[in-house]
């Protein structure tokens, strides 16, 4: 257990996914931070990007109760027979309307919890973590978004004797990555794409600090695993593969490089977020076939690529 003062700290987390297997070597507990210095196009995770919750609206699952209708003191539900509307435009995102919502049509999505808190949900999985040579995995958003809950979670995680990942997307300060290496077994790190100025167009930031963030931790001797998400149309082109395996070349004692294929959960999380529709990827894009990913990792190996395990 952490000390007083660790356990008690708090942090903003919008999930807590037990029984991954995904996220690191065997199987983990994977906790989701909030918060993101990047904006990528092609975001599973767009509650994890702002720092504080979020109003989910599923009007599906709505069953016409009118309890939000009687809590909103806005009016920003509207019931029209049987539509479920609600006009963001003037909601105060209170949350007052999701406090009794019954069929969980609104959902309030991010919550403050602390380390101990958290650490005391993880630890519950401790037998398969031992069996299966598992977990505990950070993750967001960017879990360094919070550098301090972060620490203390990790610290925590380690003096209770778990195997601890952290996923980042190294768009975060040298010093707050330094700060958690030593509390870390594995780093699951992001490489999206090569050319800095399309690493702009799609995420919002270059990719400068983000080379030289891994370059430093290879050379403290972390162990990473480059996580490569891949999006046809636009990232899949021989010249960023190209990049991957030059940039693997460079890091000699790599774990080995993960191709993250495309898929569209993201898009039903935006609609839930009332999120406009990501204009920057193609309108036609769809979900990779199992057969076009294997086809990016065969064609990484003939560039001398050598693929992760695990993560």
């Amino acid at each position: 257990m952490p000390d007083t003062t660790d356990a008690a700290l708090a942090g903003r987390i919008f999930d807590i996914q037990r029984f991954s297997i995904h996220d690191g070597p065997g199987i983990r507990t994977t906790v989701f931070l909030q918060g993101c210095p990047l904006d990528c196009a092609w975001c599973h995770n767009p509650e994890g990007r702002v720092p504080g919750p979020q109003l989910a609206f599923s009007p599906t699952l709505c069953i016409g109760c009118g309890y939000c209708l009687r809590h909103c003191p806005n009016g920003a539900h509207v019931l029209d027979g049987e539509a479920h509307r609600l006009d963001r435009q003037v909601c105060a995102a209170c949350f007052a309307c999701a406090e009794g919502c019954y069929s969980g049509a609104l959902e309030v999505l991010g919550s403050e919890r602390t380390v101990a808190d958290v650490l005391d949900e993880v630890l519950r999985d401790r037998p398969f973590y031992e069996e299966s040579g598992g977990g505990v995995t950070l993750s967001g958003g960017e879990p360094l978004a919070q550098p301090a809950f972060a620490e203390a979670l990790l610290r925590a995680a380690k003096d209770a004797g778990l195997h601890t990942c952290l996923e980042t997307c190294g768009a975060v300060p040298w010093e707050d990555l330094e700060a958690v290496a030593p509390h870390i077994d594995l780093f699951l790190y992001d490489w999206k794409e090569t050319d800095p100025k399309r690493h702009r167009a799609f995420t919002g930031r270059d990719n400068a600090s983000i080379r030289e963030n891994l370059r430093r931790l290879h050379e403290r001797g972390a162990d990473i695993i480059l996580r490569c998400p891949v999006i046809p149309g636009i990232n899949l082109r021989d010249d960023h593969l190209a990049g991957i395996a030059d940039l693997a070349r460079a890091l000699p004692r790599l774990k080995g490089v993960k191709v993250m294929a495309y898929h569209r959960l993201g898009d039903g999380k935006r609609e839930r977020l009332g999120l406009a529709p990501e204009t920057r990827l193609p309108g036609d894009l769809d979900n990779m076939r199992p057969g076009e990913a294997e086809a990016v990792a065969a064609r990484l190996r003939e560039l001398g690529v050598h693929q992760a395990a695990a993560g």
